[in-house]
């Protein structure tokens, strides 16, 4: 090197060490996270979920009036997965290029319109088609949230503000069906759809008249398609950034693998009744709210790289548990317990992956999309492949759900610690 080259390179060093405004400004509001902003952005997330779990007590009622499978009729909610899952390649790096507020208005304007049609499709094709529409719109309002977060917080606070999204996020799950089940009780199916297109319209309310837009232009992102596939290649190549995405992408697929079988073991296997399964799912899933709130505490004293060990341990070791308890068929009340230990345990591991993750990334709507990418796109693909295997066994899910979860361990200690520093 040059000593033109070697002066260069001391201004970079040094200009590097020099604090960006808006980093200092996102430390500023860190030690203050509003509550506001908590609500908004946990209701842009929360639109996943109410799309897909407020939609699942009309399946039955969906396929007979359709005239499809049931088959036929899981694959609409398939499809709206899959749609959340590739919407973030597009809608992430746009979001970094044009800012959060355009796309965000677009997204769920998109998902409002998109509603609509799937109150009047006719047959059960098109159906599939507006529902993978409908979750590539979506993932707007997921995506777009945490590119958000990572505007507006930084270190710590970016882990406390995304731990309270979480909590918001995960009690849309609970809701959701009971929702929808009401709903049915004075409307049919289509009835869904048309309390999510209200849900939409409300959002594009709020955020076009209170939501400022929080990436200003000297902070986008230029270079268009080709500038998001280099910082696809520089999250791709970050040993943090890539162990905190897989470590989500596995646990989604723990949780997403206990949804979708659970239901049909507990009533097939140990003989409860959809009220009592129901009323489990209830008691299990509010201990990811409760420990979302925990980890918030918690990080004002320990580390959020150190909470998502204990995380991915918990989850690891409910997997363990689960399988055993399959295994030696002690029934109930050793499955219950492994099952309430895998789905707490989200409470820690989902907002610390993630608030590390981001605080890797040039481009937070970017890295918010691959995020998103790995953690559904590994559960699409391995969910129905649980359903080809029957609900006469419950070790199919146990043994699925132990291999994610102690992948999730070990994509935590391995990746994690190979990525510090980065």
């Amino acid at each position: 090197m040059n000593k033109n080259e070697s002066g260069r390179q001391k201004i970079r060093n040094a200009a590097a060490q020099i604090p960006e405004p808006h980093i200092l400004a996102s430390k500023e509001v860190a030690s203050r996270i509003q509550v506001g902003h908590v609500v908004l952005l946990g209701a842009m997330m929360a639109i996943g979920p109410l799309s897909t779990d407020m939609y699942l007590p009309a399946l039955p009622v969906l396929s007979h009036e359709l005239g499809a499978t049931m088959s036929q009729t899981q694959i609409t909610l398939t499809a709206t997965l899959l749609g959340m899952a590739l919407g973030p390649l597009l809608i992430g790096p746009l979001s970094d290029a044009r800012g959060r507020r355009g796309p965000l208005l677009i997204g769920m304007s998109c998902y409002v319109v998109l509603s609509l049609l799937c109150l009047i499709a006719h047959s059960i094709g098109l159906l599939i088609v507006l529902r993978f529409a409908q979750g590539f719109a979506a993932s707007a309002g997921i995506v777009i949230a945490l590119a958000i977060a990572r505007d507006l917080y930084a270190g710590r606070a970016l882990a406390r503000c995304v731990s309270l999204l979480m909590m918001v996020n995960f009690l849309a799950p609970i809701v959701a069906p009971v929702l929808g089940g009401l709903l049915l009780s004075f409307t049919s199916w289509r009835g869904v759809f048309v309390s999510l297109a209200l849900f939409g319209i409300a959002l594009v309310l709020v955020v076009a008249f209170g939501l400022s837009e929080t990436l200003p232009p000297a902070r986008r992102q230029d270079g268009g398609f080709s500038a998001s596939l280099a910082e696809f290649r520089f999250l791709l190549f970050n040993g943090r950034f890539v162990g905190c995405a897989l470590s989500l992408g596995f646990t989604f697929t723990a949780i997403f693998v206990y949804i979708a079988s659970s239901p049909f073991i507990f009533e097939n296997i140990y003989g409860l009744s959809p009220q009592s399964t129901s009323l489990v799912f209830g008691v299990i899933a509010l201990g990811i709210p409760i420990t979302a709130q925990l980890n918030a505490r918690l990080l004002t004293r320990i580390s959020a790289q150190e909470l998502l060990i204990w995380g991915a341990s918990a989850i690891a070791l409910g997997s363990i548990a689960l399988i055993a308890a399959v295994i030696t068929g002690v029934g109930l009340i050793g499955v219950l317990p492994s099952c309430f230990l895998i789905v707490t345990s989200v409470g820690l591991i989902t907002p610390n992956a993630t608030a590390l993750a981001l605080s890797k990334a040039r481009a937070a709507g970017s890295a918010s999309a691959l995020l998103g990418v790995l953690q559904i796109g590994l559960a699409v693909v391995v969910a129905p492949l649980i359903g080809l295997a029957g609900s006469k066994s419950a070790l199919p899910m146990a043994a699925t759900i132990a291999g994610s979860g102690l992948a999730t361990l070990l994509t935590v200690v391995v990746l994690s610690r190979s990525g510090k520093g980065n």
